[in-house]
C-alpha cells in the first residue's frame, strides 16, 4: 500500500488591486538584522506594520467564517527625510514632520489610525506563477469618508516587553526574520551586549 505525498498549492488568497479604506491594526519590531541592498549587506533596524481592510472579506479558516483580508508593509526604522517610513507617515498624515518631530516619533500612535491604501501586485521573484501584494501609497481618509469598526485586535510585539505568546502565533517567514535580530538573540543569551556600531547615519542611507 503507498502513501504519497503531493504539492498542494494551498489556500493562498491575496485582495485585488485597487484603493482600500484600511485600519492599522499590528506592530511587529523585527529587530535589527542583515539586509542585502544595491549588492551589499546592511545592518538595519526593522519593523512591519499591518492593516486591516475592513471592506474586503473572505473564508479563510472554515472554523472562523469571514474575516477581513490584511496587507503589511516591512519598514526601516527611521525618520531620515529620505526614508520610506517618513514619506509614507507624511503622506497618510497629510502633512509634513517639522525635524523637532522627526527626532523621535512614536510609530504604536498609528494603531487603530484609518486611511486609504493603495494596494497593487507584481509577479513573485521566489513564487513563479504567485503575485506579490504591495501597498504603493498612503493616504487620510476622503473629506466625508468613514472607516467600518475595527474587526481584529491591535497587535504589538516590542522587545522591550516581549510578548512570546504573540510571536508564536506569527507565520513562519515572519518569526525566522526576527530570530535573525540581534536582539532575538540577546533574548536567548541575557549577557549578549548589542552592536550597534553602525549608528543611525548607515541606517538612513537606505530609501526606505
Amino acid at each position: 500500500m503507498a502513501i504519497y505525498a503531493e504539492k498542494t498549492e494551498g489556500n493562498y488568497q491575496t485582495v485585488s488591486p485597487g484603493m482600500y479604506v484600511a485600519r492599522c491594526i499590528s506592530m511587529i519590531e523585527l529587530g535589527t538584522i542583515k539586509e542585502k541592498y544595491q549588492d551589499q549587506e546592511k545592518i538595519v533596524q526593522k519593523v512591519m506594520i499591518r492593516w486591516e481592510l475592513p471592506t474586503e472579506k473572505t473564508v479563510f479558516d472554515p472554523a472562523k467564517g469571514e474575516e477581513p483580508f490584511s496587507v503589511s508593509k516591512k519598514y526601516t526604522l527611521s525618520m531620515h527625510e529620505k526614508s520610506t517610513l517618513r514619506k509614507d507617515l507624511e503622506s497618510w498624515r497629510g502633512k509634513g514632520f517639522t525635524e523637532e518631530q522627526a527626532q523621535r516619533f512614536d510609530i504604536t500612535k498609528l494603531l487603530g489610525v484609518p486611511c486609504n491604501l493603495n494596494i497593487i501586485h507584481k509577479p513573485s521573484q521566489t513564487n513563479p506563477g504567485r503575485n506579490v501584494t504591495i501597498i504603493s501609497s498612503i493616504s487620510p481618509l476622503m473629506k466625508g469618508q468613514v472607516c467600518p469598526d475595527q474587526i481584529n485586535p491591535i497587535k504589538v510585539l516590542s522587545y522591550d516587553n516581549f510578548n512570546w505568546n504573540l510571536f508564536n502565533s506569527l507565520s513562519d517567514y515572519t518569526k525566522d526574520i526576527i530570530k535573525s535580530s540581534v536582539e532575538f538573540q540577546s533574548l536567548q543569551e541575557p549577557g549578549l551586549v548589542l552592536d550597534h556600531e553602525t549608528g543611525n547615519d548607515e541606517l538612513n542611507d537606505l530609501p526606505f
